[in-house]
Order: C-alpha cells, then sequence, then structure tokens
C-alpha cells in the first residue's frame, strides 16, 4: 500500500519533468535535453507500468472503477501511444505538446484517486483489463493523430502567412506530421480492432443480459469502420495533405461527441460507476 502511495506521487512529477525536457529540447534546443527527453519518456511508462500493477494486486481490480481511475489508465495510453509514434517515426520535436495531455490526466488522477472497495466483481477479470486496456489505447491513439493534425494546421497557417517562427523551425515538415497523424490512425484503428473482438468474446462470460445492441458497442463499430474508410482512402484512394488532416480532425470530433452522447444519454453495462 504504501508503495502505491509512494508512486501515486512520483508518476505525476516524472510526468512534469519529462514535458519539461521536452519543451527545453522544442524551445531551447539544449543539448541535454535532446539527449535525455526519451529516456526520461520510458522511465515515466515503466513507472507508471509499476503503479498500475501495483494498484491491481493492492486492490485486486481494473482501474476503471471511478473517473479518476479512468484519467490514470488513459495517460498512460496516451505516453505509450506517444512513445510507439516517435519509436516509429523517429521524430521528438512533437512530445512537449503531446505529453502535456497526459500529464494534466495523472496530476488530476492522483489528487484526486481512490479506490472504491465494494466493486461489480466484473470489475475484477483480467480480460476486462485488457479489453479496457485496448479500447483506450485505441482512443490515445486517435487523439494523437488529431494532435499531430492540429500541429499541421498550425504549421501550415503560419507558412501560408510567412510567420517562419519557433513553431516553423522546430516542428518537424507539414509531410511529417501528416505522416505521423496517419501511422496514430493506424495504431488507433489496431487497438480498437483487438478490444472489440476481445469485448465480443469475452460479453457472454461476464453478463447474462448482454445484447450486441448496446450503445457503445454500436458506436465504436462505427467509429472503427470510420477511420477503416479513412485508411483505405489514404491508402486507395491517395488522400494527401490537408484533406487526410481535416478528415482526421473531423473524425475526432465526431468520436468525442458520439461518446460524450452515449455516456449521458443512453444506458449501458459498459456504466460499472
Amino acid at each position: 500500500m504504501a508503495s502505491v502511495e509512494f508512486l501515486k506521487v512520483l508518476v505525476p512529477v516524472l510526468y512534469l519533468a519529462t514535458v519539461i525536457d521536452y519543451g527545453v529540447a522544442f524551445l531551447r534546443a539544449k543539448w541535454f535535453a535532446k539527449e535525455t527527453r526519451t529516456q526520461l519518456l520510458l522511465i515515466t511508462v515503466v513507472a507508471h507500468l509499476v503503479y498500475l500493477f501495483l494498484r491491481y494486486i493492492v486492490f485486486g481490480h481494473v482501474p476503471i472503477t471511478n473517473l479518476f481511475e479512468v484519467m490514470t489508465l488513459l495517460a498512460f495510453a496516451i505516453a505509450v501511444s506517444y512513445l510507439l509514434i516517435e519509436q516509429i517515426t523517429r521524430v521528438k520535436e512533437t512530445g512537449f505538446f503531446i505529453l502535456g495531455i497526459a500529464a494534466l490526466f495523472q496530476i488530476i488522477s492522483s489528487i484526486f484517486i481512490k479506490c472504491c472497495v465494494d466493486i461489480n466483481p466484473v470489475l475484477r477479470s483480467p480480460l476486462l483489463g485488457f479489453h479496457v486496456t485496448s479500447a483506450l489505447l485505441g482512443y490515445a491513439a486517435i487523439t494523437l493523430s488529431a494532435a499531430f493534425g492540429s500541429l499541421y494546421l498550425m504549421l501550415y497557417h503560419d507558412i501560408k502567412s510567412s510567420r517562419l517562427g519557433t513553431i516553423y523551425r522546430r516542428l518537424p515538415s507539414l509531410e511529417v506530421l501528416e505522416s505521423m497523424s496517419f501511422r496514430s490512425t493506424i495504431l488507433g484503428f489496431v487497438f480498437l480492432s483487438i478490444a472489440i473482438v476481445v469485448g465480443i468474446l469475452w460479453l457472454p462470460r461476464a453478463f447474462t443480459d448482454f445484447s450486441y445492441m448496446d450503445p457503445k458497442l454500436l458506436v465504436t463499430i462505427g467509429i472503427w469502420l470510420l477511420y477503416g474508410i479513412g485508411f483505405s482512402a489514404r491508402t486507395l484512394g491517395h488522400w494527401q495533405g490537408r484533406k487526410v488532416v481535416i478528415f482526421t480532425l473531423c473524425g475526432f470530433a465526431i468520436v468525442f461527441l458520439s461518446m460524450t452522447i452515449v455516456n449521458v444519454f443512453f444506458s449501458s453495462f459498459h456504466r460499472f460507476f
């Protein structure tokens, strides 16, 4: 228990240190920050993984029993998704913008997180943890795709208006940002595919009154199809540039609105807290 409390404080501190390191590398171009930023991110991700694992061991359930547990899992998903994209593309100049989101989620989580003792037994299933983690990794990757798309439009606007300042000098090219956005979309599509398959297989074992017409399940499948169409249009239809980026941002807006509407107005067996 003491180790969980210690990591609850340490993990947000590590996230802040990582964001500062990426920020110094981006804004000041200091060599030390450039050399240490990825290593510090990796340390942060490992510490966060240990924190989540110890919480599972101590409390006996995956961290989704309340909003602030979900926020720490989402922060972890964003950090992992970004680390994967960074390793694939070898582009590190966007970390300052992306990891700030993860840091914010983790700080809020660490301040307000509590453990529910009396919980639905369904939440103690390790398979549920795999399903939820895959889904959050998928949505985190989709969020990254929208973030890279926003940076693309920001840089595009600066170039069109001939404002060649820090953003222009530090960010990668428009082509690289488009590629990062697209790769994030692929990553999100893959993780959502895993979450959907695991969820459909696990559902009959967990609930006797389940329905495949559940609103959240239908919306998730709809989002999966939407991004599958976007992926096909980019690959087969030769979409490029702003068209792909705008599609990505519109897709993210649809994801956000759909999930908000479903959570607020529709009942679902997905609602545990």
